[in-house]
Parts: C-alpha cells; sequence; structure tokens
C-alpha cells in the first residue's frame, strides 16, 4: 500500500490558472452559478477522497484573492510559463509528495471520482510508469469527430497508445464489434520526480502536429496509464462554452 513521504502528503492536487487566456481573458474568475470557475474546480479537487491538500497556481493576484477567499492555498508563478504542467512543476518544486494531480482550472465540473481513478491507475501501473490519465465515452450529443475533442486510444494493458484530434480508431467497415473512440480527459496524475524531466525535454514533433503536450511524453519513450472513467462535462475555453455549460448544469 503506497504510503506518505516522510514529513509530507502523499497526493497533492494542483490547479493551475492564468489571467491570459487568448480567447477568454479573466476565464478563471468568470463565474458559474455565482462562483469563479477557479474556485469550483479547486472545490472538486478537494472533494476526491485520495487529495491530501489542494493548491491554486496562478499568475495574477486578482485569481489568488479568490482562491484565498474560498479558502484556498496559493502560489503566485512565474508569469511566463508555457503551460499548465510547467506552471505545476515549478511549485511541485517545493513539494515533498509522491504524486501531483493536474486539475485544470479551467474545469469547473470535474468529477472527484475521475481524481481517484486516475491515480489508482498509476498505482496499479507500477513505478515505472511516470503519468496517468483518464479517458471516457463519448457522452449523448458528443461528436466523436470535433476535433476540439481530443481522442484516446488505449492498449489491452491500460496504456496510452496514441491521443489525437482525428476521429480515432477509424472503423473501416462500420462494423457494431468495432472498437468505440474514447474523449481524453485533460487531467493528469504524475509521479513528483518526472515533472522536471518533463518540462525540460523539448516539443516533439507528434506534439506539434497535434498540438497535445501529452504525445511528447510518449515519443520519449515514457508510458502513459489510463483510467477509463465517465466524465459528462467539459472544460472552458470559450464565453460560449460557458453558457453552454451552465445551461446544462441548471438542467
Amino acid at each position: 500500500m503506497p504510503v506518505a513521504p516522510a514529513g509530507g502528503e502523499r497526493v497533492i492536487a494542483v490547479v493551475p490558472a492564468r489571467w491570459g487566456s487568448t480567447r477568454f481573458p479573466g476565464k478563471a474568475l468568470a463565474l458559474l452559478e455565482g462562483t469563479p470557475i477557479i474556485v469550483h474546480a479547486l472545490r472538486r479537487a478537494a472533494e476526491a477522497k485520495c487529495v491530501q491538500r489542494v493548491i491554486a497556481a496562478v499568475d495574477d493576484e486578482r485569481i489568488a484573492k479568490a482562491a484565498r477567499d474560498a479558502g484556498f492555498e496559493v502560489v503566485i508563478t512565474r508569469a511566463d510559463h508555457p503551460n499548465g504542467t510547467s506552471r505545476i512543476a515549478e511549485v511541485a518544486e517545493k513539494l515533498h509528495c509522491e504524486l501531483v494531480v493536474n486539475v485544470q482550472g479551467d474545469e469547473p465540473r470535474i468529477e472527484p471520482t475521475l481524481i481517484e481513478l486516475a491515480v489508482d491507475a498509476l498505482d496499479r501501473a507500477g513505478r515505472e510508469v511516470p503519468v496517468a490519465t483518464v479517458a471516457s465515452p463519448f457522452m449523448p450529443g458528443e461528436d466523436p469527430a470535433n476535433p476540439n475533442i481530443v481522442k484516446a486510444v488505449v492498449g489491452a494493458n491500460g496504456r496510452a497508445l496514441y491521443f489525437s484530434r482525428s476521429l480515432v480508431p477509424f472503423n473501416r467497415d462500420g462494423t457494431a464489434e468495432g472498437v468505440k473512440p474514447l474523449k481524453h480527459v485533460g487531467l493528469y496524475v504524475y509521479r513528483r520526480p518526472f515533472l522536471p524531466t518533463f518540462v525540460l525535454m523539448p516539443s516533439t514533433p507528434l506534439e506539434r502536429t497535434e498540438q497535445l503536450e501529452q504525445l511528447r511524453v510518449l515519443e520519449n519513450g515514457y508510458d502513459i496509464a489510463v483510467a477509463i472513467g465517465e466524465a459528462k462535462f467539459h472544460g472552458v475555453d470559450t464565453p460560449e462554452q460557458l453558457a453552454a455549460l451552465a445551461t446544462k448544469v441548471r438542467n
């Protein structure tokens, strides 16, 4: 049974958020049911039974204040991070834990059970596997051909074969027994020592082609364990998506 490192928690969730979202500036403070979406994400992370500590990793004092006012720990990070993983890695440098969970700050309805599934998948995969994530069946009304919904292809051993914006796998003959596509949920669990390794890796050709950061892990020969769970909600990238999510939550 995994145990917490001496003097520290075993599993810490870090929720990254930045002010300067290209498509939705100030997105972290946009309101869903009267509460900033960053606060929703923090609360969901805190509900996961395996998580002992939750930290908001932000680049702006306005976001920091909202997180603190909701009772959460905050770390102000550098403003020059290229992505959320890099922001998390900065925070993780000073953490004494085994696993770091990346719960994206624009996932206000992330299911806590998915966090638990991802942590369990990494525990079961063995110490040679440095990362775990989640894939989900498509929900009614979701289009597997939509390039904004990333697809995950998973092997029989529960490890990722590939991630793509294209519709994969392609059911050539349209047979009923064909493998159904799985959508990727942007939730990651890292073994803490792997984070500095990952952020120092140069971006890779497939990563740049698909614009999917997780392909850098696969292209460098590392495995990603994949838990299968049911994700009913999307993250928020635009004001329109937030409005659609608010309608879905009300209904």
